[in-house]
Formats: C-alpha cells, sequence, structure tokens
C-alpha cells in the first residue's frame, strides 16, 4: 500500500536551519522514511503513478522536508526512460566541484515550494560528493548535469537554503552566452 509523504511547506521554520549530522546506526523510523521517499519520487516521474496518487514530480528529498532535522538526501535519477537509479547519502558534503557552471533552462522546482518561482540558479556543472550509506560504509559519487544540480539543490536544504535563495535579484536569467543552460 503507497502512502504520501507529509512534505512540508517553504514556511515551515526547521526548512531554514542547519540540519544536524546523522548518526549510525541509522533508526528505523529513518530507514522507513528512506524507503517511502525513494517509492514516492520515483512514482512521482513516472506518469501514470504521478496522477494515480497526485504526486508532484520530483527527484530528491531531504529530511528536513519531512520535518527530522538530519543531514540525509535521496535522489532519485531517471538516467533513461523507465530506468532509475536512487542515491542515499547520510552527512553529504561536496568535496570538490568544476569550474563550469551550469543552469536548469526551466528553473529548479521544489516539494517544499507549492508556488511558481522564475529564475536561474548558477550550479556547479560536475560536483564530487562524499558521505556514507544507510549502513555507516563511506560513499563518494560523481555527479555531472542535472544530477550535479540535484545533490547541490537537497544539500542546500540541508543548509537551511532554498533554491529561490539562491537566484540573483539583479540577474535573474541568464542566456547561454552567460552561462551553460541545460
Amino acid at each position: 500500500m503507497f502512502e504520501k509523504l507529509n512534505i512540508l511547506d517553504e514556511k515551515e521554520k526547521i526548512l531554514h536551519q542547519k540540519a544536524e549530522e546523522a548518526t549510525f546506526p541509522l533508526p528505523q523510523e529513518y530507514k522507513d522514511y528512506i524507503k517511502r521517499s525513494i517509492q514516492e519520487l520515483t512514482y512521482s516521474q513516472i506518469e501514470e503513478y504521478e496522477k494515480k496518487y497526485d504526486l508532484r514530480p520530483g527527484m530528491g528529498l531531504a529530511f528536513p522536508q519531512l520535518g527530522i532535522s538530519k543531514r540525509i538526501i535521496i535522489i532519485v535519477h531517471e538516467y533513461e526512460e523507465g530506468k532509475f537509479h536512487n542515491y542515499v547519502v547520510i552527512n553529504p558534503k561536496i568535496v570538490s566541484y568544476s569550474d563550469e557552471m551550469i543552469a536548469a533552462e526551466e528553473g529548479e522546482g521544489c516539494l517544499s515550494v507549492n508556488r511558481e518561482v522564475e529564475g536561474h540558479i548558477k550550479r556547479y556543472a560536475r560536483v564530487t560528493v562524499e558521505g556514507f550509506d544507510e549502513n555507516g560504509k563511506k560513499i563518494r559519487i560523481r555527479a555531472r548535469e542535472e544530477l550535479s544540480i540535484a545533490f547541490q539543490h537537497e544539500i542546500d536544504h540541508l543548509e537551511g537554503i532554498l533554491f529561490y535563495e539562491r537566484i540573483d535579484p539583479n540577474h535573474q536569467f541568464y542566456t547561454d552566452q552567460e552561462i551553460r543552460l541545460i
């Protein structure tokens, strides 16, 4: 049986605060939330389920969005039509990044922001993220393009930063000549 997650709205205080480090072993409750998050993010990217369960499409979620101030992120990346790769990173840190900057041409969205926000956000085209898996094993992930944007967006949540706070009010939109739009 599928039960939708209660994803907090941007007005909630916890979304504007720095999250605490997670410790191991993870409580069963956290493991359950991770499993449910993967399912919901996957369903939200499959049109049939998105409509059936009235889901907003999304590829990432951070624990603060569930009301839990812990440094845990989940990303479900559709790398090929109908094929997904799940990333669960506990206490993630960006350890290196490219000089090249990119922005999502359509702008970014967020499951906690229930309104349209226009503008481009400059992000690194490539990042290397280190952290731990659910069992406390050290992991390292190299992400590029759309996946790199997703990691940066979710890690921002752990710092209490919402994507629209990164839009430059004096330069809301970029051209392809200024920054590569993907």
